[in-house]
């Protein structure tokens, strides 16, 4: 049974990779606008209900890995190690996600390709701006819980919105001017210690 859930859970990242490849392609092919959603399952080879069962909107599609991203840091915060400080988790949370950005949207030319449209398309804006504001909440409400003692909501979210920002910025900055996947992450990564140097 539990092989039979392992290759079930397979199939359906295959197939979730598969419409994320095909929407890239036609966005790069055919302009962001001029493609729907039908279109993208037919080049992945589903229907149109099997994308709707991974993605909600086809702006969802470029941002098909911030969800993973942001569970690989709340996992790591509730999982603070009993000495751990608040720099040190800080940046091992962070670490995380850029790990996870330079293994997926980095690497595939979506955080590239998702940088030039959301500077063009409102919709695309709109929902980065949402599930931007998002993380950030769901961040600091568990750094909080983490050090209960030491931040309350404001502080935590002052730190968390520290990061994010410096981190998200850099990376913004980056690939407007056609850094390359390695030059992003290291300009990531500079950012977070930049940031992570101001907290004592």
């Amino acid at each position: 049974m539990v092989e039979k859930l392992g290759l079930r859970e397979r199939k359906k990242q295959r197939t979730r990779q598969a419409l994320i490849e095909a929407a890239v392609r036609l966005f790069e092919d055919k302009g962001y606008e001029h493609v729907t959603v039908a279109e993208i399952a037919d080049a992945a080879e589903v229907s149109p209900r099997t994308f709707f069962l991974h993605f909600q909107v086809k702006e969802d599609v470029l941002l098909a890995n911030a969800d993973l991203r942001v569970d690989l840091a709340l996992q790591t915060i509730a999982e603070r190690r009993a000495e751990e400080r608040l720099p040190e988790l800080l940046v091992r949370a962070m670490d995380q996600m850029i790990a996870n950005a330079w293994d997926s949207d980095l690497s595939s030319g979506l955080a590239a390709l998702r940088t030039r449209l959301a500077a063009s398309v409102p919709a695309l804006q709109a929902r980065l701006l949402q599930r931007y504001l998002t993380a950030q909440a769901e961040l600091a409400q568990a750094l909080q819980r983490a050090f209960p003692d030491r931040l309350n909501a404001i502080t935590a979210s002052a730190l968390v919105g520290a990061m994010v920002g410096a981190v998200s910025a850099s990376a913004l900055t980056a690939l407007q001017r056609g850094d390359g996947p390695a030059e992003v992450r290291n300009a990531m990564r500079e950012a977070m210690d930049l940031v992570a140097r101001s907290v004592t």
